[in-house]
């Protein structure tokens, strides 16, 4: 029997399928692996048919990629207490080449993302899930790469800011803000998934060891607000805390401002759970010895706001204390203010007294002798062309005379004696002051003088009628004048 021959009519044999987006994906995944993998990415990219991006594995696939690229794109790792290796300069260059490829790659993953959401029917938001996989990963190899650092090039801050600009585009948002928190009434925001990236990044052994990490944590934290923050505490405040209570002066004054964004941002409430506002007031209580101007200010602002925080949780407590955070920090701040000589901290201190007077109120008497020491030793000495320290001394003298005027009298004679000398240096003192800040200090001098003279009821007057009629400098008389007339 013969063997049957085969058929004449056969075709020829049909073309290969082609490779689904999945795979195409995971090709450019295991291709950056190689050197010189970024050229090949951009082919395999190209090839990608942009509908099936959205199909079953396709988001899952483009997010492993974006964490690749985020990764090969990643400035050079350090010690984890932050020392550089040696020759890393080579390698700084090499990131910010990589990076120009990396933010292309990623832009033409947005790209096909859009264009595959132009091609579904209308109400069908089927772009969400690839989206949501690649905007983490991208937002923070664009917030990385987008100022100058030493690992970024003026090509590669250029195309950051453009991914950063198309990937708040891309979600539909008007502001990098919006995009972050989401929109309201609609999805969740990218806050979480950033945050959730960064979160191995941020601990206690690892910090350090990409330089970039606390940039990103810090310019995302501060554009989130109230009230879409609050559900990220857990998150947000270990890092802050950590930032804060490094030996660097630079990541101190880093951490106390997200503190302070954070504290402004979370309701009380929620601050007072699980005792994280006392927490937070040791962190920044501690930071009151140094000597740094910077994190003084920055801390000083912060526990203004934190402090009304806490005394408010202490009081739903029930803990009766004798003496409140406010009193504790004033009597700290004034301790300080006795002994410092630096322009720079007197300033400092001098701006946040007034604040600290009027918050305590009629309870500012615990602290008056201090206070007065103070007042005067700072009225004595000129800080400067524009008298920061003194022009904020005198809004102290005047908040502490309103509010503690029964206890005035009694210090009337050295008062009016500090103010006195105070408006006659003022006026002959021939240094580079501006006259519109001569003029201020005067101004406020008198109004001080006119307060006391109200809490004495009229003691200052009698005492200033032989200095008018003896004084010869009309600018001086026209203050005294002020005074005598005032009802």
């Amino acid at each position: 029997m013969s063997a049957r021959s085969p058929s004449p009519e056969r075709g020829p044999a049909p073309p290969p399928a082609a490779p689904s987006a999945e795979q195409l994906l995971l090709r450019a995944r295991l291709a950056l692996a190689e050197p010189g993998a970024l050229g090949e990415l951009s082919a395999l990219l190209q090839a990608v048919e942009p509908r099936s991006l959205l199909g079953s594995g396709g988001p899952a696939a483009l997010g492993e990629l974006a964490a690749a690229l985020g990764e090969l794109a990643a400035p050079p790792r350090r010690e984890p207490d932050g020392a550089e290796p040696r020759g890393q300069d080579a390698a700084l260059g090499a990131v910010a080449e990589r990076a120009e490829r990396v933010a292309a790659a990623f832009l033409l993953l947005l790209h096909k993302l859009e264009a595959a959401g132009e091609r579904q029917p209308p109400g069908v938001a089927a772009v969400g899930p690839g989206l949501r996989r690649l905007q983490g990963h991208a937002f923070i190899f664009a917030v990385t790469h987008r100022e100058q650092r030493p690992w970024t090039s003026a090509r590669s801050r250029e195309l950051a800011q453009e991914l950063l600009e198309r990937l708040v585009r891309a979600a539909g948002c008007g502001s990098v803000e919006e995009f972050l928190r989401g929109k309201e009434g609609g999805e969740d925001g990218a806050f979480g998934a950033v945050m959730g990236l960064l979160k191995k990044e941020l601990t206690k052994d690892t910090w350090k060891c990409n330089p970039a990490s606390k940039d990103v944590f810090c310019w995302a934290l501060l554009r989130v607000s109230r009230p879409w923050l609050c559900p990220h505490l857990e998150r947000v405040l270990p890092p802050a805390l950590l930032l804060s209570d490094d030996f660097q002066e630079e990541n101190k004054v880093l951490g106390v401002r997200c503190l302070h964004h954070i504290v402004l941002n979370v309701p009380g409430a929620d601050l007072c759970q699980f005792n994280r506002a006392q927490v937070v007031f040791h962190a920044l209580y501690n930071h009151l010895y140094s000597r740094e101007a910077a994190l003084i200010q920055a801390v000083l602002l912060c526990l203004l706001d934190l402090l009304p925080i806490l005394q408010r949780c202490q009081q739903h407590q029930g803990q009766a204390r004798p003496t409140s955070p406010w009193d504790q920090v004033l009597q700290l701040v004034l301790t300080h203010m006795e002994a410092e000589h630096g322009l720079a901290l007197r300033r400092v201190y001098a701006g946040s007294l007034p604040a600290f007077v009027s918050r305590l109120g009629i309870l500012i008497v615990r602290h008056l002798k201090r206070l007065e020491r103070v007042i005067l030793g700072y009225l004595e000495v000129s800080d400067g062309p524009r008298e920061e320290a003194r022009l904020a001394i005198l809004e102290t003298l005047q908040c502490t005379i309103e509010h503690a005027w029964p206890r005035m009298p009694c210090r009337l004679p050295v008062l009016l004696k500090a103010l006195l000398r105070l408006l006659w240096d003022v006026h002959t003192e021939r240094g580079p002051t501006p006259e519109p800040v001569r003029a201020a200090l005067l101004h406020r001098a008198t109004q001080c003088l006119i307060l006391l003279d109200h809490c004495s009821q009229g003691q200052l007057k009698v005492l200033l009628q032989g200095v008018h009629s003896c004084c010869e400098e009309e600018r001086v008389r026209e203050c005294l004048r002020k005074v005598q007339e005032s009802t």
